[in-house]
């Protein structure tokens, strides 16, 4: 069973850039091996990350994830069973904070601050389809 499940968490402390490319790399090598896809949003000390694939191999992920000591108050936002993947391509994409960035994220937010845990469903689902669709995977 295809599915997809969409979290956040709160960064446990300051991510440098290095950092952030470590676990982009780290991500697109070990979910390759496990055919899941997805994409990495990092925001205001928040993770947010989309991640599709077989079922199993999308819970065993997500159970790692919370075992990482870099996250704090993590939670389920989305989670379902698909169709078809937003990000076949994308063994994890790196979605920055631009301007540009900035204002999609803002599009589905109730406050001036990007705040995913106070997101739909829907909303979620609907910005990382804009993403796939106005965004360019970063390369780690």
């Amino acid at each position: 069973m295809l599915v997809r499940l969409i979290y956040a968490s709160r960064s446990a402390g300051m991510l440098s850039p290095v950092e952030v490319k470590d676990i982009v790399r780290s991500s697109q090598r070990n979910n390759a091996k496990l055919g899941v896809t997805g994409a990495l949003v990092l925001s205001n000390g928040i993770f947010l990350q989309c991640l599709e694939g077989d079922h199993l191999m999308v819970n065993s992920l997500y159970h790692r994830i919370l075992l990482d000591a870099r996250h704090r108050e993590p939670a389920i936002l989305a989670y379902g069973e698909i169709d078809h993947r937003l990000y076949g391509d994308w063994a994890m994409g790196l979605v920055t904070t631009t301007e540009a960035n900035r204002s999609m994220f803002l599009k589905y937010a109730a406050q001036s601050e990007f705040d995913p845990y106070e997101l739909r469903p829907k909303a979620l689902e609907m910005l990382f389809a804009e993403m796939v669709a106005h965004a360019r995977p970063i390369s780690a």
